[in-house]
């Protein structure tokens, strides 16, 4: 189940990271300027936004079987038809539906989670299937590049858009949102998953006045806005920002631009992993926070430094680690959503994600409209470094403890 969703994720950000790499082309041949590019960005990422909650919904509601093979067939069909783009107005619409489709895949992986795994484990696989993501993101930045030299861009995205068909086929054919259903799952293998504290009641009915008042859920979805807005920074700019700002050619910017989203894969790894065996140590509140406390300090600094730095090379390699030192935090934020969720695990890591991804939507537009205005990356990147401390002290608040009540 895990190594699924693993493949899940890949192909999630195959299709996402895609766009970032061809955006120098797709700009030249749609005729587009920097502040279109932003809100081209920014599309995916508002609508996947506000969509996440009542995607995660349908994940509780209806299980993560028939949620994710619906997703996933309609982010690769959207994906595909991206290429059919002849201006403006398409592209964010395209984007836009693509974000529709794509929204609730980490709520309803959640759910996944939250039925089929041990809570001592949760971190841990949320750091490899974020990780797994990154790798895929990293991975996408050369091979576009190198695609680009044979192809056009519009055939890369018909080229990516199969690859979620394939995987939709066989999420369906071989998962099941019970496990006691599957007929490899051995009654050992249920007696460890029941004894870990993992989630088997039916979903309820939603009080969402509850959800509102958790302190914890409010905290998380700000911490996580401030973090993820850093983080598509390094999805969307990074390689115009290499290609402009640092001077770089376009065949080192493919592998350049990898280099943070690596980081990121094995900041998320090292986060799930750490956090998991400091709760076993520490406990839940303070295993869970410690990686947030010390990796986005870390991560303000090495992003104020790859500003202030005049060498290109020092600027891209402390960028990389400012995105890794910021997703150490990652994996246990989702850790942290599934134990105050409970039966409602989907939809409260579909409220944080959500604000995560509203802080992915205006990070595109800040950066798009400083150097549209002012030809201007420094501030923009500054207040990455910022938002990054403010996340930070909002770890000091966040308690997995404190549940929501089950309606």
């Amino acid at each position: 189940m895990v190594a699924l969703t693993l493949a899940l994720i890949a192909v999630a950000y195959l299709d996402r990271v895609c766009i970032a790499t061809a955006a120098p082309a797709i700009k030249a041949e749609l005729g587009l300027d920097d502040s279109q590019m932003g809100m081209v960005f920014s599309a995916f990422t508002f609508a996947y936004a506000i969509f996440e909650i009542p995607s995660g919904w349908l994940a509780d509601r209806y299980g993560a079987r028939v949620t994710l093979t619906r997703i996933v067939l309609w982010w690769s069909l959207m994906t595909a038809m991206t290429g059919l783009a002849t201006g403006f107005l398409s592209l964010i619409a395209l984007r836009f539906l693509f974000g529709i489709g794509e929204a609730g895949a980490f709520p309803a992986m959640a759910r996944a989670y939250s039925r089929w795994l041990p809570s001592r484990e949760r971190g841990r696989s949320f750091g490899l299937a974020i990780m797994t993501g990154a790798v895929a993101g990293a991975i996408t930045q050369p091979l576009v590049v190198l695609l680009l030299e044979h192809t056009s861009w519009q055939r890369v995205f018909a080229l990516f858009g199969c690859v979620g068909v394939g995987w939709a086929a066989l999420w369906w054919w071989w998962f099941r949102d019970d496990p006691r259903q599957h007929r490899s799952v051995n009654q050992g293998e249920l007696a460890e998953i029941a004894a870990g504290g993992a989630e088997d009641r039916p979903h309820g009915h939603v009080q969402w006045r509850i959800l509102m008042r958790n302190r914890t859920l409010m905290v998380l979805c700000t911490m996580y806005f401030c973090v993820i807005y850093g983080w598509y920074f390094y999805l969307t700019w990074m390689p115009t920002y290499l290609l402009r700002a640092r001077g770089f050619e376009l065949r080192e910017v493919g592998w350049l631009a990898a280099l943070p989203l690596l980081s990121i894969a094995l900041g998320v790894f090292l986060g799930g992993w750490i956090s998991d065996r400091l709760v076993l140590r520490l406990g839940s509140r303070r295993g869970r926070q410690a990686c947030g406390l010390v990796g986005l300090p870390v991560a303000a600094a090495a992003v104020l430094g790859g500003v202030l730095t005049k060498d290109p090379m020092t600027s891209a390699l402390l960028l990389a680690l400012g995105g890794g030192a910021a997703a150490l935090g990652v994996a246990p934020a989702w850790a942290v959503s599934l134990e105050i969720g409970g039966v409602h695990a989907g939809v409260v890591s579909g409220a944080m994600n959500m604000f995560g991804n509203l802080g992915g939507t205006l990070s595109p537009l800040v950066i798009g409209s400083a150097l549209q205005r002012w030809q201007s990356w420094d501030s923009p990147l500054i207040s990455v470094a910022v938002l990054y401390l403010a996340a930070a002290v909002c770890w000091l608040v966040i308690d997995p403890g404190d549940r929501i009540e089950q309606g």
